[in-house]
């Protein structure tokens, strides 16, 4: 049998298997070619609701996802939230000793600064405090600190209890020592602390232009160390009438601190004034009794017998006179004296140590001093306001002390001085008149005081253009 007629009875065979399968499976056959139809004959219209159905179906369940499941979600937990709690008592440990002994937070006080004219009496009603917590203050201080005589700027402090008692007072007794007061119920306890103060030494150089003042305030000085360098050199210049512009003054001088902060001006230590080409040198020395003075370089002292203008910084209304224009009276007589214009109030000193001989209202003078200092020589004073508390007829007077106060009592024509000095009973012009010359320091304190001016005076020397030089003390 050839290969041709061999494939031809295999196709048969096939043919045959094949009819016979579908006749068996002849539903499967038809549904097949039915879907296959429709796949084919399938319109867009059909289509597109498909898609659209399939869109729908994806949006419901976006839904579903967004907002009832997390709703549904909160539901049962609220349901579980509200489930009943019980509370079961607990034992707590002790506290460690270290945090029981643990300091409470740092106190508050309440700072309080005295005003002029201001009683510690006004200062504890003004923090509502009672008279008798000002008593109790008072009698744990036992007079120590002089709080009966305060002084304006004086800091009080104060720690005052939720039901506005007072629990503590804290105040200065001096510069140096700290005092505080605790209040434990009817018992006082004071504790006393001691505060370091710190000197700072400037030096400095001005010239003079106007006044004294500017131009120790240009030069960097404090109003009251201007005050000291005047009376400091107060004896051998009349501030009132010889300072010149160009006049020229170098000063070492310090200033005191405490806690780091500054507290107040010092003292002059060294200074150089040179009044109408004339050079003046002053230095601080204290001596082996604990009194302190100004010397020159030769260690003699700069404090004479009297002072040339015993009143501060003021100008000459009338010189001494043998014949004077009274402004008043409009006649001619001497005018035995000096008259110092100064402001209603400005204090007087006492021109030299002496005895106070009159005291009292004198006719033209008004509140009229007389003070006898020696067998020869008085000074006297007039046109008064008001006198000082203490001095009277037959007291002494060092020189310096405030026997006074500036007025126009008497005959005047505004508030000043009228001041005469007389020697042996006789005015004497106090502009003029020569004043003996104190006798210098011992020998053995000469040569102490000269090891102790060195430095100070090296400093005044090396002192150029205006330039300030500060080193801590």
């Amino acid at each position: 049998m050839s290969e041709h007629t061999t494939d031809a009875a295999h196709g048969a065979h096939r043919a045959v298997l094949r009819r016979n399968v579908q006749r068996r499976h002849l539903r499967y056959y038809l549904r097949a070619a039915r879907t296959s139809v429709l796949r084919t004959a399938r319109s867009p219209l059909a289509w597109g609701r498909e898609r659209l159905l399939l869109t729908g179906t994806a949006l419901l369940l976006l839904i579903l996802t967004l907002v009832v499941i997390p709703g549904w979600a909160s539901v049962l937990h609220l349901d579980a939230a509200v489930q009943p709690l019980h509370t079961l008592p607990l034992a707590v440990p002790p506290l460690p000793a270290a945090v029981k002994d643990a300091a409470p937070p740092p106190a508050q006080w309440h700072e309080v600064a005295v005003q002029p004219g201001q009683t510690l009496s006004q200062v504890f009603a003004a923090e509502n405090l009672t008279p008798s917590d000002l008593q109790r203050a008072l009698d744990a201080d036992g007079g120590q600190s002089n709080l009966a005589h305060l002084k304006p700027g004086e800091r009080f402090g104060f720690l005052i209890g939720p039901q506005g008692e007072l629990q503590a007072l804290r105040f200065d007794r001096d510069e140096a020592t700290r005092v505080t007061l605790d209040f434990l119920g009817t018992t006082t306890m004071a504790h006393v602390q001691k505060r370091a103060l710190q000197r700072v030494t400037h030096v400095t150089r001005g010239v003079i232009e106007g006044s004294l003042f500017a131009a120790g305030n240009k030069a960097g000085l404090s109003n009251a160390t201007v005050f000291e360098l005047a009376k400091v050199f107060g004896y051998d210049i009349d501030f009132a009438q010889e300072l010149r512009a160009g006049d020229r003054f170098t000063v070492v001088y310090d200033d005191v601190y405490r806690d780091g902060q500054f507290l107040r001006a010092g003292r002059v230590l060294a200074a150089e004034f040179v009044n109408r080409g004339k050079r003046y040198t002053a230095f601080r020395y204290e001596l082996p009794d604990g009194t302190a003075g100004y010397f020159d370089a030769d260690g003699r002292p700069l404090r004479k017998s009297f002072l040339r203008t015993p009143v501060d910084f003021t100008r000459i209304s009338s010189y001494f006179a043998a014949a004077r224009m009274n402004p008043v009276l409009h006649i001619v007589r001497p005018h035995d004296g000096v008259d110092y214009a100064a402001p209603t109030g400005t204090p007087i000193f006492a021109a030299g140590n002496g005895v106070i001989r009159y005291h009292g209202w004198e006719n033209g003078y008004g509140n009229f001093i007389v003070i006898q200092h020696n067998r020869d020589i008085s000074t006297a004073y007039g046109h008064m306001s008001r006198f000082a508390k203490g001095p009277h007829v037959g007291s002494r007077v060092r020189q310096g002390e405030v026997i006074g106060y500036v007025g126009m009592t008497g005959i005047a024509t505004g508030p000043h001085l009228h001041y005469e000095f007389r020697v042996d009973g006789k005015a004497r012009n106090p502009l003029t008149v020569t004043l003996p010359k104190p006798e210098p320091l011992p020998h053995a304190q000469l040569l102490a005081f000269k090891r102790v001016i060195t430095p100070m005076l090296a400093q005044l020397q090396q002192v150029d253009g205006g330039n300030r030089l500060a080193t801590a003390k």
